[in-house]
């Protein structure tokens, strides 16, 4: 017997629970028929019962089956025109997922019934396939969203205060001993004791995690036998990705990254996720079938005004998502809501995020998009990080994007490599970088905090290939090295890869720890690449994309072999988040703020004297940075901030060890306190010296003093003691 159908509702879309039965809403503009596919099961070759959905409210088709539980199974087949010349590619023999499904029971099973048009037919896509996909389909399934949150409450992390991780949530436990074997690689192992506590004995405050939506493995890519490790080919905007829940069904995945938010949110460590609202996994007019394509191809993707046929690219993915129909963009906003409400993530990391701004041709920062989430009473408060570019022409927006948004910084993460590297002539730009790059963001009143500064991420080199390899090295993606940037602003340090040669290996060691300790020493939000702590290689490779392996992997063995890094590391962002100079939520001005007789910054010479104008000039590779304690902010409360004076030293040559004369920390004679010597083991015997002596640097070299905010009493008490031994 069939299920009983009544009208239903436009509203919500997608499959929704309410406790007695499921409304199916599911919006198509230039649809003709609607049927709603269900299954008995994720395996079932075929559906069990089609049902013409009965109503068509504004576009949106919907019926309500008083019937159906969660857990059901089911999908769609639309009928409309097939007609690719004019955008319209409809075909009912192809069982489609509902764009708002919340659970995905079955991948993609590939095969060319997948396909709208007959593959290797000479009419290429306007030909028609007639062939049923239904054993082969991505189906969704009816979801449950009952979950006991508990006590469970955003940490709400300032800005000026967070530590963001950039990891891959199947990578980072796959080959963690400590964490259950049944639970390695999936969402239960990143939020499982042994990953918190590793977490939080690190400093991290915030998880960015790569695209954790239900996305597809390329059938080229499984043909090649590789994946799409990263998950950037999205074909579900409201389902987490199945493959990283430790039970392989729809319901507990979303229990399972609940569950994981939750630890996360109790270890005071925030979620974000990085998202890819930009393309589809449906790829240009040669791809399969879908959802998106079958469900109303004119409206979901751009098309080229010249020949509807083909579809305007600005990813490199083959399409772009129409953010000029007002139902694709509210798609994107109930996916956004639907994540921050109901999953409870504190922000999102958006790929590609010029594409997103793109009303026409050309990036508008007053776009549609950014309108709609600022006015937008949940989005708005979330944490906003754009990266800002795209392929397409003038997609290239950092510094660009409007007030609310943060970027991942380009322009830093290349500074900061050519300096360490040691060109010449971008000493005046590592300043500006190094001070949050006011020349980006205070024109638009954003702060600091606006630059989120890498040095390093998932898409390129790690640290560790970063310092040893020249070129890329990406043959096991089988693209004949084809792929992946040519430029790296990398340096080999001496040789290509591995090598047993000792000064080239203490050179690379001495880079890593003066890269590290200029991003966390800059202002703005640092974010670390997983892995990098541990000098985690993939062996050149700097577009892994594919590559769900040990290539990609975290071995958890580094710990130990690098464990002088791990603990440089945690001593690092210990300081860092100690130290109120570099949790500053306004830019540096040079001069002495009210209340404080020194200014807030000052740039010094190897001479220990105040930097001219002249000095910035040609080839500098050595250089300090004074940053004051005094009235460094105010606290909630309306009370001054003060801290520690910090002194930065660094000297980029690769060949001349320099000597530095230490300036006065506020105009007395208070001593020094070494820190940090990149170029030295670490001790726990306190080393003082006194303004006007002089350290030498090593090449590529950082040295970090601080003086006490009771550096006065200090000076009377304490006797000058002998720098360590390199």
């Amino acid at each position: 017997m069939g299920h009983r159908v009544w009208p239903g509702k436009p509203y919500p879309l997608g499959a929704t629970w309410d406790g007695s039965g499921v409304n199916f809403a599911i919006f198509s503009e230039h649809a003709e028929r609607v049927e709603l596919c269900l299954f008995d099961g994720a395996d079932a070759q075929s559906e069990a019962e089609r049902i013409t959905l009965p109503e068509q409210t504004d576009m949106v088709w919907h019926g309500y089956l008083p019937d159906a539980l969660p857990g059901q199974v089911y999908g769609y087949r639309i009928s409309g025109p097939y007609q690719p010349a004019e955008g319209h590619r409809f075909n009912p023999n192809k069982v489609l997922l509902d764009p708002y499904c919340k659970a995905v029971a079955r991948p993609t099973r590939w095969a060319d019934e997948n396909w709208g048009y007959v593959l290797r037919d000479g009419q290429k896509d306007l030909s028609f396939d007639g062939r049923d996909n239904a054993a082969f389909a991505p189906l969704g399934a009816v979801l449950d969203e009952a979950f006991t949150w508990g006590d469970d409450r955003p940490p709400q992390i300032p800005w000026h205060q967070i530590v963001i991780y950039e990891l891959h949530v199947k990578g980072f436990t796959m080959l963690n001993p400590d964490v259950p074997e049944k639970l390695r690689g999936t969402y239960a192992g990143l939020g499982s004791d042994a990953s918190l506590k590793y977490l939080k004995s690190l400093g991290i405050t915030a998880v960015e995690l790569l695209p954790i939506h239900h996305h597809v493995d390329d059938r080229n890519l499984i043909d090649k036998k590789l994946t799409n490790y990263w998950g950037y080919n999205t074909l579900s905007f409201f389902a987490p990705q199945v493959g990283y829940a430790s039970v392989r069904q729809a319901g507990e995945a979303v229990r399972e990254f609940k569950t994981m938010v939750r630890n996360l949110h109790a270890a005071g460590i925030e979620v974000i996720l990085d998202v890819v609202y930009n393309h589809t996994a449906e790829g240009n007019q040669l791809g399969p079938t879908l959802s998106f394509r079958g469900v109303d191809n004119a409206s979901y993707y751009r098309l080229s005004p010249d020949d509807k046929r083909y579809y305007m690219d600005f990813t490199g993915c083959g399409n772009t998502f129409n953010m000029r129909e007002p139902r694709v963009l509210q798609m994107i906003m109930d996916s956004l809501r639907y994540w921050i409400t109901h999953m409870r993530v504190d922000g999102f990391r958006f790929d590609l995020a010029s594409t997103l701004a793109r009303e026409l041709h050309e990036v508008d920062k007053l776009g549609a998009f950014f309108d709609i989430i600022h006015q937008d009473p949940i989005i708005s408060q979330v944490k906003l990080i754009a990266e800002p570019w795209d392929l397409g022409a003038g997609g290239y927006q950092v510094g660009n994007f409007p007030a609310l948004w943060s970027e991942w910084n380009g322009k830093y993460r290349d500074c900061i490599r050519k300096f360490w590297k040691g060109d010449g002539g971008v000493v005046s730009e590592f300043a500006t970088r190094f001070c949050g790059s006011s020349d980006l963001y205070e024109w638009s009143d954003r702060r600091p905090h606006a630059s989120v500064n890498f040095i390093t991420a998932h898409d390129g080199f790690t640290l560790h290939d970063l310092v040893s390899y020249d070129h890329k090295h990406n043959e096991a993606n089988r693209e004949d090295n084809r792929d992946g940037a040519n430029d790296n602003a990398s340096w080999n340090c001496g040789a290509e890869g591995p090598t047993d040669d000792p000064k080239i290996n203490a050179l690379r060691e001495r880079k890593k720890r003066s890269f590290l300790a200029t991003l966390f020493l800059s202002q703005g939000a640092p974010m670390l690449l997983a892995g990098d702590e541990l000098g985690r290689t993939q062996h050149g490779n700097n577009n892994a994309y594919c590559q769900d392996n040990e290539i990609s992997w975290i071995d958890w063995r580094l710990a130990e072999e690098n464990k002088s890094l791990l603990e440089f590391t945690r001593r690092l962002i210990a300081f860092y988040n100690a130290q109120p100079v570099f949790h500053r939520r306004r830019f540096f001005h040079g001069k002495a703020i009210q209340g404080s007789e020194a200014p807030d910054i000052a740039w010094i010479g190897p001479d220990g004297k105040e930097m001219s104008d002249e000095s910035w000039a040609g080839w500098v590779r050595c250089l300090g940075v004074q940053l004051y304690g005094d009235h460094v902010d105010i606290d909630a409360h309306g009370e001054s901030i003060n801290g520690d004076t910090v002194l930065i030293l660094f000297n980029a040559d690769h060949a001349s060890a320099i000597p530095f004369c230490l300036p006065s920390p506020n105009g007395d004679p208070a001593p020094w306190r070494l820190e940090f010597d990149t170029n030295c083991e670490q001790t726990n015997d306190a080393i003082y010296l006194q303004p006007g002596e002089t350290y030498e640097l090593a090449p590529c070299s950082t040295v970090v003093f601080v003086a006490p905010s009771d550096s006065k009493q200090l000076a009377l008490e304490l006797t000058k003691r002998s720098p360590p031994s390199v």
